[in-house]
């Protein structure tokens, strides 16, 4: 297929896989902002901003970080690209481009999501949240379903799928590290009713708690990491991201498994072979921030080398 509509259709499942994850991180500090004890709450929206890289941008325009100027900033404004809104408008142009390969029912969800959005008031938004950000989600996972349901899983699906694996992966690494690195409570906290209401809420915010107690019962930050990390299976995990990005990429291209023909599958097969030798022990030795730090510049060279390797052109967005 063409690099240029493979651009736009990897790109159009990013940002809309982007959208669910930033209303899945606000969803994270609203959860963790509620459940503290009013003697042990914490400006937590600063945080919130600078995990995504863009604080000084965000104090450029909004001065103080509140509750109502964040949720502003990451959802309705326009002029910060990774807000909910421009992630959604480019998403839509992007499925604008690709109309006739994409299906129809994909076309008019993405765009009555984007409408949906763009028409709620900011005051209801900000007035119940909760509800606002659970809507967001729902209208993405439609999204994904009706692709999955009505879209030949052939070239194109594949480049959406690498898409909203790469994405996914990246904002799992994201959510887990505000908690773990600039939300972790006081030495005092660790092992408390308080500590294991700020995990709970992270597990549900990544819809990993029921699947999490299944697995492992008892909420442990050691497990909740191992769990958010390296399972295989859990389709929020890291290592299935990568592996879904792999096996899309192999399928793409006709290479066998374990073996590599282009920069993409190069870069990806290093870092998810990285992944399964390793356990949760080495990563915590080494520091879980220092990892995902680590793991996110390296999610972001594999970003690189599908564009060079797939879309030697004028990228569709470049964030």
């Amino acid at each position: 297929m063409l690099s240029r509509a493979a651009d736009a259709i990897y790109w159009m499942n990013r940002y809309v896989e982007r959208a669910e994850n930033i209303a899945r991180f606000i969803q994270v500090n609203l959860h963790l902002s509620l459940d503290q004890p009013m003697q042990m709450r914490t400006d937590q929206w600063a945080p919130l901003v600078k995990v995504t890289g863009d604080y000084e941008r965000f104090v450029e325009g909004n001065g103080e970080a509140t509750q109502e100027s964040v949720i502003d900033f990451l959802t309705f404004n326009r002029d910060y690209p990774n807000s909910i809104i421009s992630c959604l408008d480019r998403a839509r142009e992007n499925a604008r481009s690709v109309r006739q390969i994409i299906s129809s029912e994909m076309w008019q969800q993405i765009n009555t999501f984007y409408l949906m959005v763009a028409g709620v008031h900011k005051g209801i938004a900000l007035e119940v949240p909760d509800d606002f950000f659970a809507r967001v989600q729902m209208a993405c996972h439609t999204f994904t379903g009706i692709m999955s349901a009505t879209m030949s899983h052939g070239e194109a699906w594949h480049f959406g799928r690498i898409g909203a694996m790469l994405e996914r992966a990246d904002k799992t690494s994201r959510i887990l590290d505000v908690k773990y690195f600039i939300l972790l409570p006081q030495v005092q906290d660790v092992g408390t009713p308080y500590d294991n209401i700020q995990w709970s809420a992270l597990l549900k915010s990544a819809s990993a708690f029921e699947m999490y107690r299944k697995r492992y019962g008892r909420i442990e930050p050691r497990d909740v990491a191992a769990f958010l990390i390296l399972d295989p299976e859990f389709p929020r995990s890291i290592h299935y991201c990568l592996l879904e990005v792999e096996r899309s990429l192999h399928l793409i291209t006709g290479t066998p498994a374990n073996t590599f023909g282009n920069e993409a599958e190069r870069s990806i097969g290093r870092l998810r072979s990285g992944l399964v030798y390793t356990d949760i022990g080495e990563i915590i030795d080494q520091g879980l921030h220092q990892f995902l730090d680590g793991l996110q510049a390296q999610l972001n060279a594999v970003n690189g080398a599908v564009s060079q390797s797939f879309f030697p052109i004028n990228p569709t967005v470049s964030t």
